[in-house]
């Protein structure tokens, strides 16, 4: 066996030395299937590793897989290959990405620390959403491994929770959580964004951002319940002294006096807000957030509301064993406080009998919690039938369960003690035994009245041989002596004589009778209470030897005993108060509900306590988040053509009219940030009287056009008719037709993002075509990048927009409308451009924050435009000295530098050709350099300022260096490829 499974590995190691992707493919999936089954993989390490430099995308998927599995065992082997790592950091596939920074974090090793922070910082600016997500699961790993980066980790994190994209959101409060809970004023500016989230995270992250903002809540808003005061509770135990009843009065009265003066409860609109945004959660198909949410309610909302969560837990009882028994213990522990809520489904908790038996438990604990006067019998009649079950340890705790019914409601208390002596009768021996404990609880509260089931308990002696059940026994006559004088000196008897072979509790319970009978009955028993006492002075257990010293001198007076022994029959015959049978969840409220310390009933590690309710409000301001004046909403640009509509024809309908004809085209301005639609309509210019109906606002607005566009066409009526009528060849039908083709009217509705400005551009910028004039109907637009300061905000790239109206009638009133802005986007408006002549152009410009990103989006619709940046445009040059340039590049090495060799073409080589081709393809400044065989270039990313330094260095035959040094790796990596392709072509 040894020997085949040594060669399985060995031809494994074949295939992946091999020069052959498929057969490493091949031979990954058969190791990362091995790893799936649980069999070891470890010595594959070192042939595993070699391949995380193929260049084929699915066998480095699987190498990383395997190595996010090994790394942390083979740290030694994964240390040497670290390099390769920080490559993979860079690569353009976001699954590479994300696989190198996991793998990197999974190397438990404190020397390459600064390495996986400056990863981790790289990762959290990374354009995907998925490389951001994994770069917050690897924060908790290094601070794991090394406690002291917690305050760089925490900038990290705040960056992260200013993320709007779901899928990171629960991951980096996942890391907060890990990190910094304690720092909550992260929150403040977050908390709005996180609730309106929530409902599009995955279902791992909706529970920790619901626990998270559980505890959140506790500490900036006010209790909602915090009028509802305590006064109507009635105290368990009363009180038949004036003294105390006095006290209790004034209490009150103070009570109802703080009461008034406290002001009505107003709820906080961001208390309302989680409420309103996790109520739908309840709904999921997933147990742990409809739980999450049920203790949010519980924790949170008011009491007239949390009624909600009860369908939905019971809801979850449906599903497997292991959800049902953490449900129930919830549930068990807020139907003490809220029994109300689950009182409509008391029918949801009766017991199956397939059942296990943790939840049988569980079910009995919520129905003697939901037990009250109208339902005692129901559950009574249930009760009974569960007692015939063949499961003695569910037996035993309906049997206690039925003593707890009885403690709590006085008018079956009766019944059931009856019913609990029959049960005496049984044959089974745990059920006796069970039911004497319970009765013996029961018949503490009312003594006198029960002498004859104590009688009936006596002669249970000989029969039960449960040692708890005995001693019970043995107690209760003991206790209650005067009421069976006849009966208790035999039972002593009878115990004397099997004294030595009872179990340790029996024998504390029989010195206890002895010396009970002793002091009340001493006539007959000292003789029985001395030779028991002389038995248990010689017992084996020390406890027993300790308590008949003890009572020997307490009860028979000696000239050595103390003054102690004066008081014996107070110490020994002193009225217990009777037992309170109280729910084993009762005080379980104060850990969180769902957490695993509520499960175990005792505080977990990483447990976060649940804060209490604050006096006074704290400042909700805090919540604000301030929005900056240049931040605005994509807008609607529209223009009316007053002439004739291009040569369209539509078909005509009754009264002359046209039929609508509506299209749209999708701009997208983007890097993957901004979507914008390009909509136009053709509209006849006299509408339908139904469209009448419908929009009067439309109608009023078009009426008003329409009276504008009448002028215009006399004007030109006149203009056209003043020749002599001699030259007059048109007839007065062909005058009228055209009238009437002007006199309809097209409204083009275009979302663009322009800006106040014109800025004339360079002529050896590059225009790109956004809109074909037969696309457009008429309108064609070109945009470039002026690569000139935008003025109104310097974090922008200025676009400008060249519009040119090719139709043959005029364009009026060209301006942005009913904006709406996406994530990330921010833009300036231009003013309305009032007309655009038939044949002339008009220029604007946008200003356009790309977020220092190149990636368009697309959109399946009619049309495919789209405006996206070279990565070069998103840059502005800087000036450095040559010593600043160094300083700069020192700091910015390893994975911050990229070189590549390359050939320049034959017409580049030399240095005014190189600087020419390098500042065409990227905005950048010169720098100045002492050396004739090197061209330094510096500039600074448009959004986050970030210094990007080029260094071409020439040597003989054309052959040449390109270093890019940039604090964004993906922004350094494109800006290589675009000045490689620009010096060799």
């Amino acid at each position: 066996i040894t020997v085949r499974h040594v060669s399985i590995h060995d031809d494994l190691k074949e295939m992946l030395d091999s020069n052959k992707d498929s057969l490493k493919l091949e031979a990954m999936k058969r190791i990362v299937a091995m790893i799936a089954r649980g069999k070891n993989a470890s010595d594959l390490f070192p042939a595993v590793v070699k391949n995380v430099a193929c260049k084929n995308i699915e066998v480095k998927k699987l190498v990383y897989v395997y190595l996010v599995r090994y790394a942390e065992e083979q740290q030694d082997l994964a240390l040497l290959s670290i390099s390769t790592f920080q490559r993979g950091l860079k690569d353009p596939n976001q699954l590479i990405r994300a696989s190198a920074l996991r793998v990197l974090s999974s190397i438990r090793v404190t020397i390459i620390v600064p390495i996986m922070m400056l990863a981790i910082k790289e990762a959290a600016s990374d354009m995907s959403p998925y490389v951001r997500k994994t770069a917050a699961h690897a924060i908790p790993k290094l601070y794991s491994l090394d406690p002291e980066q917690k305050d760089q980790l925490i900038e990290v994190i705040e960056k992260l929770l200013a993320d709007k994209t779901t899928l990171v959101a629960g991951s980096v409060v996942m890391a907060f959580e890990e990190v910094c809970p304690e720092r909550i004023d992260l929150i403040h500016k977050n908390y709005r964004k996180l609730c309106n989230l929530l409902i599009d995270v995955e279902e791992w992250g909706q529970v920790v951002i619901i626990n998270m903002l559980t505890r959140y809540a506790r500490t900036q808003f006010l209790n909602p319940n915090i009028n509802e005061g305590g006064s109507g509770e009635k105290t368990f135990y009363g009180s038949d002294e004036d003294e105390e009843e006095d006290e209790e009065e004034k209490e009150k009265k103070a009570e109802a006096a703080a009461m008034a003066k406290r002001k009505p409860y107003v709820m906080d609109p961001d208390h309302r807000l989680l409420l309103r945004n996790t109520k739908p959660l309840l709904q999921s198909r997933n147990a742990a957030v409809v739980m999450a949410v049920a203790q949010l309610y519980f924790h949170l909302a008011p009491k007239a509301e949390v009624g909600v969560i009860a369908k939905a837990l019971v809801r979850l009882l449906r599903s497997h064993s292991e959800v049902q028994y953490v449900v129930l213990q919830n549930v068990a522990t807020m139907t003490i406080k809220r029994r109300g809520m689950f009182e409509p489904y008391l029918k949801s908790f009766y017991i199956r009998s397939t059942d296990p038996t943790q939840i049988k438990v569980l079910k009995l604990e919520v129905l003697t919690n939901l037990a009250n006067e109208t339902n005692i019998s129901t559950i009574l009649r249930e009760f009974q039938t569960y007692i015939k079950s063949m499961d003695k340890d569910f037996v035993a705790a309906t049997i206690q369960a039925i003593g707890r019914c009885a403690t709590n409601i006085g008018e079956v208390r009766d019944t059931c003690l009856n019913g609990l002596v029959q049960l005496l009768s049984n044959r089974d021996e745990l059920v006796v035994a069970e039911s004497v404990v319970v009765i013996k609880k029961l018949l503490q509260m009312q003594p006198e009245k029960h002498s004859d089931i104590i009688k009936h308990m006596a002669k249970l002696t000989d029969n039960i041989q449960v040692p708890m059940a005995r001693a019970s026994i043995l107690w209760l006559i003991g206790e209650y002596c005067e009421h069976v004088p006849k009966i208790a000196p035999d039972v002593l008897r009878k115990m004397a004589k099997s004294f030595t072979n009872e179990e340790d509790i029996v024998k504390l319970q029989i010195i206890n009778l002895a010396a009970k009978l002793y002091l009340t009955n001493s006539k007959q028993t000292k003789l029985l209470t001395q030779y028991v006492l002389n038995l248990a002075k010689y017992d084996q257990n020390y406890d027993i030897r300790d308590r008949a010293r003890f009572i020997r001198q307490l009860i028979v007076p000696t000239e050595k005993s103390g003054a102690l022994s004066k008081y014996a029959k107070k110490l020994f015959l002193a009225l217990k108060p009777a037992p309170v049978l109280e729910s084993p969840f009762k005080d379980r409220d104060h850990f969180q509900l769902g957490s695993l310390s509520h499960l175990l009933n005792a505080k977990a590690g990483g447990y976060q306590e649940l804060p209490d309710w604050p006096e006074a409000a704290p400042d909700p301001s805090v919540r604000n988040v301030e929005v900056k004046e240049s931040v605005r909403a994509v807008g609607t640009v529209t223009y009316r053509d007053t002439g004739a509509l291009w040569g369209l024809q539509g078909p005509q309908k009754e009264g002359g009219e046209r039929r609508l004809l509506l299209s749209q085209i999708f701009i997208i301005i983007n890097s993957g940030i901004l979507m914008a639609p390009l909509t136009f309509g053709l509209l006849s210019s006299e509408q339908s009287s139904e469209e009448e109906e419908r929009k009067p606002e439309r109608k009023s607005k078009q009426s008003k056009s329409d009276s504008e566009s009448e002028s215009d066409e006399e004007d030109e009526s006149e203009s056209e008719s003043s020749p002599s009528e001699s030259e007059d060849s048109e007839s007065e039908t062909e005058v009228k037709k055209k009238k009437k083709q002007r006199t309809k009217t097209a409204s083009v509705i275009v979302h663009l993002l322009v800006c106040p400005q014109t800025i004339a551009p360079s002529s050896a910028l590059k225009s790109y075509e956004l809109l074909h004039r037969i696309t457009g109907e008429g309108l064609s637009v070109e945009y470039c990048f002026s690569r000139q300061p935008f003025s109104p905000d310097a974090n922008m790239v200025a676009v400008q927009m060249q519009f040119t109206n090719n139709a043959t009638s005029d364009a009026k009133n060209l301006h942005i409308e009913d904006m709406k802005l996406q994530s990330g986007m921010r833009v300036k408006e231009f003013p309305e451009i009032e007309l655009l002549p038939a044949g002339e152009t008009a220029t604007a410009v946008m200003g356009i924050d790309f977020c220092d990103s190149t990636q368009a989006c697309r959109r399946p619709v009619k049309f495919f435009v789209s405006i996206q940046p070279p990565v070069g445009e998103l840059m502005r040059p800087v000036f450095l000295t040559e010593n600043e340039f160094k300083k700069e590049q020192g700091q910015l090495m390893g994975m911050n530098e990229i070189t590549e060799k390359l050939t320049l073409d034959v017409n580049c080589r030399n240095e005014h050709t190189i600087v020419l081709r390098v500042t065409t393809a990227a905005n950048l400044g010169r720098v100045p350099c002492g050396s004739d065989k090197e061209c330094r270039f510096a500039g600074r990313t448009v959004t986050s300022s970030s210094l990007v330094l080029v260094t071409v260095a020439t040597k003989e035959e054309g052959a040449a260096q390109l270093t890019v040094n940039c604090e964004k790796m993906v922004i350094g990596t494109m800006l290589v490829k675009d000045i490689l392709l620009a010096l060799t072509q």
